[in-house]
């Protein structure tokens, strides 16, 4: 029994040309549009697009080494898929922090900016989703690719309502929120995916451990 066996991937599905296309959509879409995000949240002053900016960027990056890992053993992908969780546990933590530091500022954020950004951003997201949907169930590394692009298209509108809150009460504070919410976004997912990677892990694990055959009822 190879370690792939004992997990039940379809390695058929990981390794399909279909997939590694549709992972290069979001690594290209996720890296350009990111690159494109920060400068318009240091333009609108707004922590929000500054977090799903980073976001992006941490997408594109993280999808490249799922790329990398399709033609390895579920052992190695759960090693990847491991990386990815700790990566966007750190960045929610950086945006957390960050955005809690802000709150003792008083700087205006342009709503109108902000809103254009996130609206574009969205857009972006649902055409990189789309083609990930037929993978969202495999294993870690392919569900730590699906939770990612999930999350930004999450963030998206979270920002556009904010920068609409912005807009109508003149204050920072919805940005500020939304900033937040997006890092407990992140912090959730990476509890997910690190989780669903240690259990593919131990399951790759004693697969490796098992004599061979000693799962052949046959002999």
């Amino acid at each position: 029994m190879s370690d792939d066996d004992c997990c039940a991937v379809d390695n058929d599905l990981v390794r399909s040309p279909g997939y590694r296309r549709a992972l290069w959509i979001v690594v290209g879409l996720n890296v350009a549009y990111g690159l494109v995000e920060i400068v318009g949240g240091f333009l609108a002053n707004s922590q929000a697009l500054k977090a799903d900016a980073l976001d992006f960027l941490g997408d594109g990056s993280i999808t490249f080494l799922g790329l990398l890992a399709i033609s390895w053993s579920i052992a190695w992908r759960a090693r990847s898929a491991l990386i990815q969780g700790l990566f966007l546990g750190l960045l929610g933590f950086w945006v957390l922090t960050s955005t809690i530091a802000r709150f003792f500022g008083d700087t205006p954020v342009e709503a109108g900016l902000m809103g254009t950004f996130a609206v574009i951003a969205l857009i972006v997201n649902v055409v990189a989703v789309i083609p990930l949907l037929p993978y969202r169930g495999g294993d870690a590394n392919m569900r730590a690719v699906w939770l990612f692009s999930r999350n930004d298209a999450i963030g998206n509108v979270a920002v556009i309502v904010a920068a609409g809150f912005v807009a109508v009460t003149r204050s920072p504070l919805p940005d500020l929120i939304v900033a937040i919410l997006i890092a407990g976004l992140f912090l959730h997912s990476a509890w997910n995916i690190v989780d669903h990677a240690l259990k593919d892990l131990r399951a790759a694990n004693a697969a490796e451990r098992m004599p061979t055959g000693a799962g052949d009822s046959s002999k």
